[in-house]
C-alpha cells in the first residue's frame, strides 16, 4: 500500500475530514472529530510506513501476538490503538480490514445524531 492508496481509502469512508493537529507530520483522519488513523508523512517518505490504528482491545491483543508487524500504538493508549506496519508481511487487504475496523469502532461511539448527519451528508 502507498501513501496515496492509504489517503484516498480513509477519505472513501462515510464523514471522514483530514487534519493536521499535532504537526505538520502527523495525517490524522477523523469521523465525527474522532481519530480513527494517524500516520507520520516523513515515515512514508523516509521507507518506513506506519498507521495508529483503534482496535478492540481483545483484538488487539491476538493482532498483537499474530503478527510481528502489529505493535501496541506508538504514542497512544497501548489498549486501544495499534500501530501497522505497513509495506510489510501484511498484505494490502488485511491492512484496509483494520482500517474499516477502526473506523467503524469509532463511527459506532459517536451518538446516534452524529452517525445520522454523517449518513444523510453522504447521501
Amino acid at each position: 500500500m502507498d501513501i496515496q492508496a492509504y489517503y484516498e481509502y480513509c477519505l472513501s469512508k462515510k464523514g471522514v475530514t483530514e487534519h493536521f493537529p499535532f504537526d505538520e507530520d502527523t495525517l490524522v483522519f477523523k469521523v465525527g472529530g474522532k481519530m480513527f488513523a494517524l500516520s507520520s508523512l516523513k515515515e512514508w517518505e523516509n521507507g518506513s510506513p506506519s498507521i495508529n490504528l483503534k482496535c478492540d482491545p481483545e483484538r488487539a491483543q491476538e493482532l498483537r501476538a499474530q503478527y510481528d508487524d502489529i505493535k501496541p500504538g506508538y504514542h497512544m493508549s497501548k489498549v486501544h490503538w495499534n500501530t501497522v506496519t505497513v509495506n510489510s508481511e501484511l498484505p494490502d487487504k488485511f491492512i484496509r480490514e483494520l482500517i474499516g475496523h477502526s473506523y467503524d469502532l469509532v463511527f459506532n461511539s459517536l451518538t446516534k445524531k452524529i452517525q445520522s448527519e454523517i449518513n444523510l451528508s453522504e447521501n
